[in-house]
């Protein structure tokens, strides 16, 4: 089977193509088998007010696209100039493998892919910045 596959908790909610779907009372499995859907659990979704570190902004533009509130060739640029930024400043080499997936997603318009790489940051971030208000 090829395609995204999607596993939902009870009662869960995903945006998909600008429609909000809620999942029953049992856990359900769902293939999506249309290249470039956009998708977004909204458990996932960094509202606006929680955007307020540099790997929350640029999961921010590629979650606006994924939702419909961005159009993707706008977006592409502010990814790569936000990946770019981050690649200076978090090094290591996991950082590095995570930022390269994300850049070749944004480049594929897989802006499901690209989000779900850089949100693999945000721990990492959090952590950096924890070390530097202590």
């Amino acid at each position: 089977m090829t395609g995204l596959v999607l596993k939902l908790a009870p009662k869960e909610r995903v945006l998909i193509n600008g429609a909000v779907i809620e999942n029953g009372d049992r856990r359900s499995r769902l293939a999506i088998m249309t290249p470039n859907a956009h998708i977004l659990r909204l458990r996932d979704a960094i509202h606006p007010e929680e955007v307020n570190t540099p790997v929350r902004r640029v999961c921010y533009i590629a979650q606006l696209v994924l939702s419909g509130d961005a159009d993707s060739s706008e977006a592409r640029m502010q990814l790569l100039r936000g990946i770019e930024q981050l690649s200076q400043v978090l090094t290591d080499h996991d950082s590095r493998a995570h930022l390269t997936q994300a850049t070749a997603a944004v480049l594929e318009d897989q802006h499901y892919q690209a989000l779900k790489s850089l949100r693999a940051l945000l721990p990492r971030e959090e952590r950096l910045l924890a070390a530097g208000s202590a």
